[in-house]
């Protein structure tokens, strides 16, 4: 008698459970769908990966994807073709829109002479690895030029000075991109400025007559010092007139001290022995 019962009760149980799904199910088919209007875009070629100033973009440097319409960034190229072939004159990270601003012409090609601006030149200097800060001098940075250098054969007149400020960094080394890969600094043999006929003449004289340090610089700080230059005697706070060439100067101009006349002698003899005497005047 039990065991019919508890079956009772599961058949009822399954027969609620079930007009119920199929109430739910049927509700559901019925509700209305609303429908969802798909987005309109446009082709925009983008960089696959980080790509620097003066590279020539190949097919697999870059690709296409639907962008949204209402946001394609203004001038982007909708064809790979449109852009294989053109050099980077700035640089460009993964996933970004290749835009004209950032390409040399078509007839320009690609490497560093597209990079150069109208009025400017790119000099080469050679530095050393303490020279170029440690391998921080990378394309796209501002460095200072600090020379110190010797106009005379005198050693007090040493000066060290900054003869040019805020000189973008076109290529270090023997190549101009960095190491995206390993985002590591690059040591350098060659430094290659960006500047102009006036500090291409500057830069040179003070690389072939002197030695030259790079001072790198905060890429936001756009200021240019006025500075006088230092030598060894305001280097070890003497004063102007301590420093050791006036006190040679000096030295020299002063006369000399006349020496002391020599006392007369006389010669005594007393017996077979003869001896000198000075003479001493009261």
């Amino acid at each position: 008698m039990n065991r019919i019962r508890i079956f009772i009760v599961l058949a009822l149980a399954i027969t609620v459970g079930g007009a119920f799904a199929l109430a739910t199910y049927r509700y559901t088919q019925k509700a209305p769908v609303a429908k969802v209007e798909a987005l309109p875009t446009r082709p925009v070629v983008i960089a696959v990966a980080n790509l620097d100033l003066g590279a020539s973009l190949r097919k697999e440097d870059v690709r296409t994807i639907d962008w949204p319409a209402e946001s394609v960034p203004a001038g982007a190229f909708e064809h790979v073709e449109d852009v294989v072939g053109r050099g980077l004159i700035q640089p460009v990270v993964q996933n970004e829109a290749i835009l004209p601003a950032k390409l040399a012409s078509k007839d320009a090609g690609a490497g560093l002479p597209p990079v150069i601006r109208p009025g400017y030149r790119a000099l080469s200097v050679r530095v050393n690895d303490v020279v170029g800060v440690a391998g921080y001098v990378l394309p796209g940075t501002h460095v200072d030029v600090v020379v110190t250098i010797n106009p005379t054969s005198q050693q007090p007149d040493i000066t060290s000075k900054v003869v040019l400020t805020n000189v973008e960094v076109l290529a270090s080394g023997t190549k101009i991109e960095r190491d995206t890969e390993q985002g590591k600094p690059i040591a350098v043999s060659v430094v290659t400025l960006l500047v102009n006929p006036t500090e291409a003449e500057k830069l040179t004289l003070a690389s072939t007559e002197g030695k030259i340090q790079l001072a790198l610089r905060n890429p936001l700080d756009s200021t240019a010092p006025v500075t006088t230059g230092i030598r060894p005697a305001a280097l070890l706070g003497y004063a102007a007139s301590r420093a050791p060439r006036q006190v040679a100067r000096v030295a020299a101009a002063a006369p000399k001290a006349l020496a002391p006349a020599a006392a007369p002698m006389v010669e005594i003899i007393r017996g077979d022995k003869r001896t000198q005497e000075a003479v001493h005047q009261e």
